[in-house]
């Protein structure tokens, strides 16, 4: 009975030191997981479509880690959360920035770092976070997207039934005025040669003009000292003359200022005076025109005798 206590009691040590041991290599095994991964989010607020749990997160084209979560946010539905692990190892700054990318026209999306300048702290180190955020921007897909859903947008407004019959009656407005052109392409020749024989004329008349005005500013620019000279010298006596005016103003300033008030105030009974000779005169002259006889000799003239 010793022995198989003995036996039992050995078991159960050696069971105990076991488990011990499994228990200490899986603590030691989360706490190098711990070190060699850091847990970071990614708030988008854009659509996701494409990533999923697994999906790679590449730093300027290296891949560093790969998303484990993708959730919505609690409070706001627009947004998602999307839960990323990266290698501890890389320089993820406060000014690091994740965007939605692919890696090629048929390849899978991913999450896509870029930025962080060397001069920038690391994002663990200033966030008070237990998980830090890093701040996602547009992405070139959105704008792809968002893109394409303004065209289609725009075009079923331009291809709307009633655009279409518009763009339907232009047409045949179009097709109308091109048969019309084709009625009268004889008109038309006729009309275009009539300009080109215009544009000709009209280039002779305006050789013509120029060959005139060259020579009127040739005779014009020859005769231009000429005219200066008379100019000169005619201002130069309208100068003189009116020096001269002023002297004798100056002169007779006396007399006329007496003329002035003298000769004026008796200019009026003079004029009075000669309108009533002016009368006197064209009353003489016409009894003179009626009858001159009887005005110069005082009676008629005598008739004359017509024997019969």
């Amino acid at each position: 009975m010793e022995t198989k206590a003995n036996y039992v009691l050995i078991g159960v040590f050696t069971l105990l030191v076991s488990l011990a041991l499994l228990a200490f290599g899986l603590w030691a095994a989360k706490y190098s997981s711990d070190r060699t991964w850091q847990q970071y989010r990614v708030v988008f607020n854009e659509a996701v479509t494409g990533l999923s749990v697994g999906s790679p997160v590449q730093y300027n084209g290296i891949a560093v880690g790969s998303i484990t979560e993708l959730t919505l946010a609690p409070d706001d539905p627009r947004q998602v959360i999307a839960r990323v692990r990266l290698n501890s190892t890389t320089p993820v700054k406060a000014d690091t920035r994740a965007k939605l990318a692919i890696t090629s026209l048929t390849g899978p999306t991913i999450i896509q770092l870029t930025g962080g300048t060397p001069q920038s702290p690391a994002l663990t180190a200033i966030s008070k976070e237990a998980v830090p955020t890093i701040q996602a921007v547009p992405s070139a897909l959105q704008n792809i997207t968002d893109v394409a859903s303004r065209i289609v947008e725009r075009m079923d407004q331009v291809l709307s039934d009633r655009n279409v019959a518009s763009i339907a009656s232009t047409l045949q407005n179009v097709e109308a005025i091109s048969k019309g052109l084709a009625d009268r392409e004889a008109g038309t020749q006729a009309l275009i040669a009539s300009a080109r024989e215009t544009a000709r004329n009209l280039d002779v008349t305006l050789a013509s003009a120029n060959g005139t005005i060259q020579r009127l500013d040739r005779n014009l620019v020859q005769q231009l000292p000429q005219i200066l000279a008379k100019l000169d010298t005619t201002l130069v006596k309208l100068d003189s003359a009116a020096g001269n005016a002023d002297s004798i103003l100056g002169e007779n300033r006396a007399a006329i200022n007496s003329f002035a008030n003298d000769g004026l105030a008796q200019l009026g009974p003079t004029l009075t005076e000669l309108r009533g000779l002016i009368r006197d005169l064209r009353q003489v002259s016409d009894r003179l025109e009626n009858n001159p006889a009887r005005y110069l000799l005082g009676r008629d003239a005598p008739k004359e005798f017509d024997p019969r």
